[in-house]
């Protein structure tokens, strides 16, 4: 037994998971989205929420792209639509 066991867990390397993808999607891009979240509500805590909802709500989308530029696009976009859904104009 021990010796299959070995053998699968060579032959089978850590696989990254998607999980593991959108965390370094967030790692990159968090600072950027929310400098610009607080440069337009001047509210740290705005900020951080429309940031928080910002990666949220694009996460599904976020899943099939591969374009770094559309990917901010779409935070940014995610960003400007919390900001209308707040009553920020």
């Amino acid at each position: 037994r021990r010796q299959v066991r070995e053998a699968d867990q060579k032959r089978k390397p850590p696989m990254k998971t998607k999980p593991a993808c959108f965390d370094t999607l967030v790692a990159r891009y968090y600072c950027s989205i929310y400098s610009f979240a607080l440069r337009i509500t001047d509210d740290p805590l705005e900020a951080v929420l429309l940031t928080h909802h910002a990666f949220n709500s694009t996460r599904k989308q976020l899943r099939s792209r591969r374009d770094e530029a559309v990917i901010v696009i779409m935070l940014v976009a995610a960003v400007i639509q919390g900001l209308n859904a707040r009553g920020f104009n």
